[in-house]
This record gives C-alpha cells, sequence and structure tokens, in this order.
C-alpha cells in the first residue's frame, strides 16, 4: 500500500502521522509520532492507531539538534523498522500569504516565494519550511505538498479583507489573512454528517488551544476571521496577546526603550496567558492553580472569546451553532461553560451534563443556537489535500525517491 507522510514542523518538535491511501483512494491512518524536545532532550514516540506504543526512544542531543534533523531521524526510523517508504510528503505550512490560495507542490521557486513570510509567523514559519528545504535538496523527485492555514480564509470579501491603511500596502500584500484554516477546513467538511441541519447555515467555530481564534462560517464558507495579517491578533493565546492597539507597540519603543528586534520575541513568546498569569501558557495548568493571577487569565480569556463571538454574530448577521474545537475547545469544560454562559444573549444554553461528558452536541433542546465539541484533524486534511494533489501530477515510468 502507498503511503502519505504528513509532517507538521515546529521550534522544538515535529508531529507526524502515515495515512495508507487504499484501492479506492481512501485514506487510512495508520501511525502517529512526535519527535519533541529538540535540541535539548530529544524523545521519538510513536503510537499505532491502537494507541500501542511502537518506539519511545531518547536521543543525544547533538544528534537531533533542529527540526530537520528530526524529520530525518523520525523517517529513517519509518523507513527501516515499518518499512514505510512515502510516496509523498504533505506539510502544514501557517502563511501562504498572497500568492497561494490553495495547497501547492514546492520546489525552489514556491520555496523562495514562502521564505518571504517568515517575518509574519515567525513562531512556525521557519520550522515549517526547514524539513521541506532539506527534503527538497537531497530529494529533488519526492513530492511535497504544502498546504497552507491561511488558504481556507482567502475568500473573504473586500471589506473583511482590508485595513484602513493606503491601498498600495494592501495590493503589496498587507491585508487580513486569518490562520487556523486547516482545522476550520476539517470542522466545516464534517458537519454535513454530524450537523447536517446547521451544516450550510450559520457557524461559529472557535478554535481554542495554545494558539486560538474563531472563524464565522456562512454555506460553509469563512467569511470573518478573529485573526489578521499575522497570527498575533484576536483572541489571547497561550503566549501571543491577541488583538492590542498599536499605539502600545510604539510605546514599548517609544518610552520604554525596547529594541524593535527584540518585540517579535516578547510579542509572540511573552504575552497571553503566560504574560497575564506570570505562571504559565498551558491551560490545564492554569485551571489546577489556585492562583487568583491564573484565575484572572482565565476569565480575561473567556471574556475576549465572547467579544470575538458577537463580532462574528455581527458579520454573519445571526447564528445558528457554535462549535468548539481544538486542544482547549475539546477538552476544558470550565471554559466551554463560561464562554456559553456569556453568550446566553445569543441564545446559547448548554446542557451542564453533556459538556461535562464531552458530548458531541452540548446544547439543551431549546437552546437557539446548536452548540457542539467537534475534534479537529488537520493532519487529515493535509493527507487529502496531498493525495489530491499527487492525483493530478502526470504520470512517470520512474520510481518517486524515498525520505530517508
Amino acid at each position: 500500500m502507498d503511503t502519505i507522510l504528513v509532517a507538521n514542523a515546529g521550534s522544538s518538535s515535529v508531529k507526524f502521522q502515515i495515512f495508507g491511501i487504499e484501492q479506492d483512494g481512501s485514506l487510512k491512518r495508520q501511525i502517529k509520532g512526535q519527535m519533541d524536545g529538540v535540541g535539548s532532550r530529544p524523545r521519538l514516540r510513536v503510537t499505532a492507531v491502537d494507541g500501542s506504543v511502537l518506539i519511545d526512544r531518547t536521543y543525544e542531543s547533538e544528534t537531533v539538534h533542529d527540526v530537520t534533523a528530526a524529520l530525518a531521524t523520525a523517517g529513517a526510523w519509518l523507513r527501516d523498522e515499518l518499512k514505510i517508504d512515502p510516496i509523498a510528503i504533505g506539510h502544514r505550512v501557517v502563511h501562504g500569504g498572497p500568492d497561494y490560495d490553495r495547497p501547492v507542490l514546492v520546489d525552489q521557486t514556491v520555496l523562495a516565494r514562502l521564505e518571504k513570510y517568515t517575518s509574519l509567523a515567525p513562531l512556525h514559519q521557519p520550522y515549517n519550511l526547514a524539513p521541506i528545504r532539506s527534503i527538497l535538496a537531497r530529494y529533488p523527485d519526492l513530492p511535497q505538498i504544502a498546504c497552507f492555514d491561511t488558504a481556507f480564509h482567502r475568500g473573504h470579501g473586500a471589506l473583511a479583507d482590508h485595513y484602513a491603511i493606503p491601498d498600495y500596502l494592501y495590493t503589496e500584500g498587507v491585508r487580513r489573512y486569518g490562520f487556523h484554516g486547516l482545522s476550520y477546513e476539517y470542522i466545516a467538511s464534517i458537519l454535513p454528517q454530524v450537523a447536517p441541519q446547521v451544516a450550510s447555515k450559520r457557524v461559529i467555530i472557535a478554535h481554542l488551544g495554545s494558539g486560538a481564534s474563531m472563524c464565522a462560517l456562512s454555506n460553509g464558507r469563512s467569511i470573518e476571521s478573529s485573526m489578521g495579517f499575522t497570527a498575533l491578533d484576536g483572541l489571547p493565546m497561550g503566549t501571543r496577546p491577541g488583538q492590542i492597539d498599536p499605539g502600545v507597540v510604539l510605546y514599548l519603543i517609544s518610552e520604554k526603550g525596547m529594541p524593535p528586534a527584540d518585540l517579535p520575541n516578547f510579542l509572540y513568546r511573552e504575552c497571553g496567558l503566560k504574560g497575564l498569569s506570570g505562571i504559565s501558557n498551558d491551560m490545564r495548568q492554569l485551571q489546577e492553580s489556585s492562583d487568583p493571577r491564573a484565575a484572572f487569565a482565565i476569565e480575561y480569556f473567556v471574556y475576549r472569546a465572547s467579544l470575538f463571538a458577537g463580532m462574528l454574530a455581527a458579520a454573519l448577521q445571526g447564528v445558528d451553532a457554535l462549535v468548539f474545537t481544538a486542544g482547549v475547545g475539546e477538552n476544558s469544560v470550565p471554559v466551554r461553560s463560561a464562554i456559553a454562559e456569556k453568550l446566553t444573549w445569543l441564545g446559547v444554553s448548554i446542557d451542564a451534563d453533556a459538556n461535562a461528558k464531552h458530548a458531541r452536541l452540548i446544547s439543551r433542546p431549546e437552546s437557539r443556537v446548536a452548540v457542539y465539541v467537534l475534534p479537529t484533524d488537520e493532519e487529515l486534511m493535509i493527507a487529502q489535500h496531498t493525495c489530491a494533489l499527487l492525483s493530478k501530477r502526470p504520470t512517470s515510468s520512474s520510481k518517486h525517491e524515498r525520505v530517508s
């Protein structure tokens, strides 16, 4: 069976999954893995679909010193131990800029264009692209597909897409992109099956995790998002501030003497829940803490989420369904409950028992807004896009080079 490797590379970890391609073209997930602690205490852990552990191994830091080495190490283990030799690799790439509104087969020209957007997503883009660059150099005939978190939102209308700045900047690409598009695309794709009564109506999806945003769907299409030009905007996140007056940035430079070069690290790594609480960027740790600063950080997160739900409701001119997804959205009973309570004015009413059980539908029968908890699956979306692009490529009598 041919297989596809799906890779999601971060600054200190690489998550990956293997999907088998069935004869009818459908995809079957085979394994899930992660190499974390890259550069410090690398650890490769891989599980089968039934949850059984296939490997749990640590490495010397100099052996797996960056994400490129991490993916190469994982690839070698897949090839040598499991005899898995993928015919293509699908990559999550956070920013596609104005150039890419759909997945694309990566070559050197595409890679060069994507590298231009590194400053717009410094937490993700350089690490997304590093393994692509290495594999492209070593195995130029192995298809690599870049799937973008911005692509799902590229159909936004001009009003949602623009900032109130001179038009030449919009032409250059300074516009509201939106992110977490692969997650939203997956939820939109399954709504016709899991909630057909609302799939074509007005839906707000709350992707709540360490990175957090919200999206307004109308008839399954994104029409507005809480995020904009970069992944800093919108909701407060684990270490990012969310919506912030640009004057705060000017103040940090002019009055506090912060060097402009220090701003990316401050805004991407020192703010959000971490900055508010002074304790942690992890919602689980904050919920377990008795420190009032932790409680305030959670309350702030809930408050801002409810504000953005109101904004998206205005964009949709009403709401028929609310969907919680991602790590916090799927797992935090208190956060879902608190957000729902602040949205009673919209007609949201949830069943406490259903919420506590993480049921798929957690709203009461009389609720004017149906409320769902749906696990997201960005990796499956990447695999599907990769398969679709492979099927459009001309066939060749030569066998693809493999990753190792």
